[in-house]
């Protein structure tokens, strides 16, 4: 049994939009100077503090878990009433529909979002089912902490050997590494490419129709 471990924001779902307006409004309520688009985008993947420290690492603890905070209820605010389109990337519903039919795949999801921002996802795109399990930040340490890819292979019963990570973060490729399993990296994403060889990927893809034979490469052959 193959298990494919998917990361959510910028690899399934373009959420950057999103991401970069609650960014912005969290420092803003809290008080403190945004540092800006680019530093966002390089923590996405990241749980919330673990974000926020990586941003702004000179600022106490308190002050981490209050942008924290503001971010989740801004976010979540955004969502209710539909002020971003979080919309999948081209190609990816087709990959989903294609494996979800297949008795020998087994799909995952790893994420820094919560388990209500996927479940979120889920429901509105019509994918509720499609993932055996849904490691998010609520439930495991911060990438690149190989924990949610354990847990995953643990409520699966799939094996290391026939495991891959496909996400679009340094983040995701470093925790696939330290997991041991095979790193796939999307182009699409919000961290530059080059950043995802260097940070261990074993392949990149450019196009969700890559993937099946990305997979079946790195089963295959370990590399």
């Amino acid at each position: 049994m193959k298990l494919i471990i998917f990361d959510c924001d910028g690899t399934l779902v373009d959420s950057q939009h999103g991401i970069v307006h609650s960014m912005r409004q969290a420092y803003e309520t809290v008080g403190i100077e945004w540092p800006g688009r680019e530093a966002t985008m390089s923590i996405v993947g990241l749980s919330l503090i673990e974000a926020m420290q990586h941003m702004v690492p000179d600022l106490d603890r308190q002050t981490h878990v209050a942008l924290a905070d503001a971010y989740k209820s801004t976010f979540k605010a955004a969502r209710l009433e539909q002020l971003h389109e979080e919309p999948l990337y081209e190609g990816c519903r087709e990959v989903l529909d294609r494996y979800h039919a297949m008795d020998n795949v087994i799909m995952a999801i790893a994420t820094g979002k919560s388990q209500r921002g996927v479940r979120a996802m889920l429901e509105r795109e019509g994918l509720d089912g499609y993932f055996a399990s849904i490691q998010t930040a609520d439930d495991a340490p911060s990438k690149p902490h190989p924990a949610m890819i354990h847990q995953a292979i643990s409520e699966t019963g799939a094996t290391l050997a026939k495991t891959v990570m496909v996400g679009d973060t340094t983040f995701d490729m470093t925790m696939a590494r330290n997991a041991g399993v095979g790193a796939i990296g999307v182009s699409w994403g919000y961290h530059p490419t080059d950043h995802l060889v260097t940070s261990g990927a074993h392949h990149i893809l450019h196009d969700y129709s890559q993937l099946s034979e990305f997979v079946e490469k790195y089963l295959s052959t370990g590399t």
